[in-house]
């Protein structure tokens, strides 16, 4: 019986949302309840702005369902995108917290907001922000997603204050430095197999095409991306990404104008199970 629930609980957490599981954005959904998760991501270009060389950045995360409704992620980061040699790079804490969700049958509609904090030992470089190891700081959004049966669509806005020392001394930068930034998304994703569903062994296959913007709020720069990723997921516990995204328009200072990520996941679905009363 015990083993019965777990698989109809897979079924549900995976099946059901498999398409809004996406490889760059966060979808309004969490991890199931109770339940733990290990990722290792890695972020890399093949030449980067500082160095003119292949670098990347080595992040493994652990993803917590709190509950239905909360899930957290922390993570690292191991990179030599900022350095001449792989180091530890940064810190991150995340948690998001589901506060809408009107679900019907092969369709949801599901509302959260987040909060996510980081700090890393890097220099200040560049004008894009980001928390995955480039900046120190803090960023919190609204994140909302629709689901139909097997098409799924998301946006979310956000904005990010970068806490670093050089904002509150009296030095004036050149080029003027960039502390408060804009963030939004768009992302679809598509479940493309199986076909019909008869055992949660199958392997899933979904695509996805995500639109990432970022605007500062403090200097005139920005960028539009385009990012595509495919997904595997094995046994409905494991899933593969990989993805591509490049700049469509922008006129920021950035790492690079493209990169790749590779990642795999695995989950561990009611690992943190409620004691129950003798």
């Amino acid at each position: 019986m015990g083993r019965l629930l777990i698989i109809v609980l897979l079924l549900a957490a995976f099946t059901g949302q498999a398409q809004e599981l996406y490889v760059f954005g966060e979808p309004a959904s969490n991890l199931p309840a109770r339940s733990l998760s290990v990722k290792l991501k890695d972020h890399f270009v093949t030449r980067d702005n500082i160095y003119g060389r292949f670098s990347n950045r080595f992040m493994p995360q652990l993803m917590w369902g709190v509950g239905k409704k909360l899930m957290l992620r922390t993570g690292i980061s191991l990179a030599n995108m900022h350095t001449a040699d792989t180091r530890y790079e940064s810190f991150s804490l995340y948690a998001k917290y589901r506060f809408l969700s009107k679900d019907e049958l092969h369709k949801h509609f599901r509302m959260a907001v987040y909060t996510e904090l980081g700090k890393t030992r890097i220099p200040f470089h560049y004008d894009e922000i980001t928390l995955m190891g480039d900046k120190s700081g803090v960023e919190a959004g609204l994140i909302a997603t629709q689901l139909w049966h097997t098409f799924a669509l998301t946006g979310s806005l956000g904005h990010t204050q970068v806490l670093h020392k050089s904002r509150f001394d009296d030095v004036i930068y050149i080029p003027r430095r960039g502390y408060q930034s804009l963030n939004y998304s768009v992302s679809g994703g598509m479940l493309i197999l199986p076909r019909e569903y008869t055992d949660y062994k199958q392997t899933n296959l979904n695509l996805y095409a995500e639109l990432l913007g970022q605007r500062l709020l403090d200097k005139n720069a920005g960028f539009t991306d385009l990012a595509t990723s495919a997904q595997l997921i094995f046994q409905s516990t494991t899933k593969l990404n990989i993805g591509y995204r490049f700049q469509l328009a922008g006129n920021m200072q950035r790492m690079a104008a493209s990169s790749w990520l590779i990642s795999v996941e695995r989950t561990f679905l009611n690992a943190l199970r409620k004691k129950t009363r003798s």
